[in-house]
């Protein structure tokens, strides 16, 4: 009897394809979510976001609140952006109310709303800078953050969830100096961008992790649903403080900056210009800063006709709307519902980190800014 020879496999350990977990726990991912991926070696074939990892049901939570109430609970969700959170959401009850807001409240929300910008972006630029490797950019950025996080003490007592605004105007008018010490502010922020930039505008290593990493076209970035700086970088113009202006946006010149190649690099270049439109529309609203009341006509019981509203506002990371919907008999929503801009942005990354390597995940997860209490809720 004749004995086959053995039959060699030339896939016995299937090395072709490795699929790993990025998280749940990975600190280079702004939150807790973890990443699927499918690699040939280093090569990233494909990716999955698996995310839920902080659900609290923030929306069913402010269905079961007092139309005020809920102040507070959108504090929750961007907690590095917590003066845009409430901003969106008191604009879009009065947009339901029909309530007028006093023009200085307007203004002051205008200059808190761009002072949380540049916090939000100097968070952003110092884990996106460290994730890829240059730390000293990262204690720069905190400690310029930290001005603006004693502004809003010095405002509201708060320096992370701010609960700073109500419907109809502000909680309180701005304390003695307060705009003197804001424009210090600006003054000094100015020149630490420079050092920003100094960095690693020009880095070879930083140009080498950014450039055309993560392209994506202005089509798709459409396609995807991509707000704020993410569709920015692809060349698309639309940013809703000029489209659809809200606060008192719409008295003050400010410019949107543009990306050509949709990179991590453009991306990078755009926060960094944002920078500099905020300061220019703070010094705007100080220096057209009117006198008069920071709070509107409302009712000491807040009960909105029967009706629904869609109201969005250009928060640090993208378009934040908040649809509500009264029935015009309770004290609560009868529908709430949040269309955060970290959520939206997170479902391109699956797009963005297809044919690059492992380490440049970390890259295109900073590059969208993504905060998972928001993506969550």
């Amino acid at each position: 009897m004749t004995v086959p020879a053995p039959r060699v496999s030339t896939t016995q350990f299937d090395t072709n394809e490795l699929v790993i977990n990025m998280g749940p726990q990975h600190p280079s991912t702004h939150g807790v979510l973890r990443v699927v991926l499918r690699l040939d070696g280093e090569r990233v074939l494909d990716a999955d976001c698996v995310i839920g990892y902080i659900h609290r049901g923030v929306e069913k939570l402010c269905e079961n609140r007092d139309w005020t109430h809920i102040v507070l609970l959108t504090d929750r969700m961007d907690y590095v952006a917590a003066a845009t959170n409430n901003l969106g959401y008191v604009e879009a009850v009065e947009k339901l109310m029909q309530i007028e807001v006093p023009r200085r409240a307007r203004y002051l929300r205008t200059v808190l709303a761009e002072l949380q910008r540049i916090a939000s972006h100097c968070l952003w630029l110092g884990t996106h800078a460290m994730d890829i490797g240059a730390m000293t950019v990262l204690l720069y950025a905190f400690r310029e953050r930290e001005f603006v996080l004693d502004l809003f003490e010095e405002f509201c007592g708060a320096r992370l969830t701010y609960n700073s605004m109500r419907v109809g105007g502000l909680p309180l008018d701005v304390p003695p100096g307060w705009d003197r010490k804001v424009r210090a502010f600006c003054d000094l922020m100015e020149g630490k961008l420079d050092d920003y930039e100094t960095l690693l505008t020009n880095n070879r290593i930083w140009l080498k992790r950014t450039r055309d990493v993560g392209v994506i076209s202005a089509e798709e970035a459409i396609g995807l649903g991509l707000c704020g700086p993410p569709l920015r970088g692809s060349g698309v113009s639309r940013d809703l403080r000029k489209d659809e202006p809200n606060a008192a946006y719409e008295e003050f010149d400010f410019d949107i900056p543009l990306g050509t190649r949709g990179d991590t690099y453009d991306r990078y270049l755009i926060r960094m210009e944002e920078f500099r439109q905020s300061i220019r529309i703070v010094r705007q609203a100080l220096d057209g800063l009117p006198e008069g009341p920071i709070m509107g006509k409302v009712p000491r019981l807040l009960k909105p006709p029967a009706g629904e509203t869609y109201h969005a506002i250009e928060s640090p990371k993208g378009e934040l709307g908040y649809f509500l919907v009264s029935d015009g008999k309770s004290t609560n929503p009868y529908r709430f519902r949040v269309r955060p801009p970290s959520f939206c942005n997170l479902q391109g990354l699956k797009r963005l980190v297809r044919g690059h390597l492992v380490a440049d995940v970390v890259a295109l997860i900073g590059t969208i800014d993504i905060v998972l209490g928001e993506v969550d809720r």
